[in-house]
């Protein structure tokens, strides 16, 4: 942490940065305030107004803006971070730049500075590049067999094709949004009543009125053929949803079809159709063996079990629902015991 202290900025009801606590953290500490590091658009899915006012506020207490380039996905070719004040930002290629997101994404990608920053940058000695800070990674060019495929996108693309993939990206995501808001409100969204590139779904009330909770929903989306989007986070008890601009409409609407019909199903709950303790949601994933059983012990049938319909093209999961709190906590090692490898 180089000696420096991190001082939490509020948010307001919106979900936005609240300015009024920013001033006041700024003025409290002016002294010694050296950065605030935002994301643009916000986590919460929100191109905030009063992004530029944040950046003039902090400068005038002497302060950079870093500016975290997660969500460029929302912004190329239509807003870039130096426009409105910012001072250094990461530019990820994961997502954005044609690189895989999933496993945490390569960690590789440009960091923009603003001119005067430029002699503060590291260099590398391999690099043939001498530099007042010095070396801070081993590799001088980080994962340098992902930067051709972003490089070739980038061109291939073109100034047009990039801005388009980002409109649309924002266009995907308002779509979800818009299609299930009666199903599942949307935390955030902007003054007009909509988000930037994701939109994060409130299912919070679920458990309540269904016992049904975020990570029951993940599950279940199994069943259906999907791998969840984000749980949990920026929200506990939430999902957001990223869709990006590589997902065709008919992926789209598969995701709908499926997020609506577990609303179906957690209504069935919520009439006593089913226990709030055994049910397709609790239960989910279902495996192919598990739904081949004589004994079939749970109050909804097979056909309800296996989600997808189309069971010609549905995809089987390999394992049932697991304790992920438990796994995280504890060590479970598969290996055979260490007499094996001695004898």
């Amino acid at each position: 942490m180089c000696g420096m202290q991190v001082v939490v900025v509020a948010c307001d009801a919106q979900g936005n940065i609240d300015m009024a606590d920013l001033q006041a953290k700024c003025e409290a500490h002016s002294d010694k305030l050296a950065c605030i590091m935002i994301t643009y658009p916000s986590t919460h899915g929100v191109f905030e107004d009063a992004v530029r006012p944040l950046c003039e506020l902090v400068h005038q207490h002497g302060g950079r803006v870093y500016v975290d380039g997660a969500n460029m996905n929302a912004l190329v070719g239509l807003a870039a971070p130096g426009a409105f004040g910012g001072d250094v930002s990461h530019l990820n290629l994961h997502k954005t730049f044609c690189i895989p997101h999933g496993g945490g994404g390569p960690g590789v990608g440009p960091v923009c500075v603003a001119q005067d920053l430029v002699p503060f940058l590291p260099g590398h000695a391999a690099a043939g590049k001498a530099a007042v800070v010095g070396a801070v990674s081993a590799a001088p060019y980080g994962n340098a067999a992902v930067l051709p495929i972003s490089w070739m996108y980038i061109r291939m693309m073109g100034a047009s094709g990039l801005r388009h993939a980002t409109e649309t990206a924002i266009l995907n995501a308002n779509y979800i949004r818009i299609r299930l808001q009666d199903a599942y409100p949307t935390l955030y969204a902007g003054p007009g009543g909509f988000v930037a590139h994701e939109c994060i779904l409130d299912l919070r009330p679920l458990k309540e009125s269904s016992g049904i909770t975020a990570e029951d929903v993940a599950k279940r989306l199994i069943d259906y053929g999907f791998h969840a989007p984000t749980l949990s986070f920026p929200v506990p008890g939430t999902l957001m949803v990223e869709p990006t601009e590589s997902e065709p409409l008919e992926e789209l609407d598969r995701f709908i079809d499926a997020m609506l019909a577990i609303r179906t199903e957690i209504q069935r709950i919520q009439d006593g159709d089913w226990p709030r303790e055994d049910n397709p949601l609790k239960n989910a994933p279902h495996t192919a063996a598990q739904l081949l059983q004589d004994a079939w012990p749970h109050p909804y049938s097979r056909a309800a079990a296996a989600g997808h319909k189309q069971l010609a093209t549905k995809y089987w999961p390999p394992v049932a629902r697991i304790d992920n709190v438990h796994g995280d906590r504890n060590l479970v090692c598969t290996c055979p015991p260490i007499e094996a490898y001695l004898s």
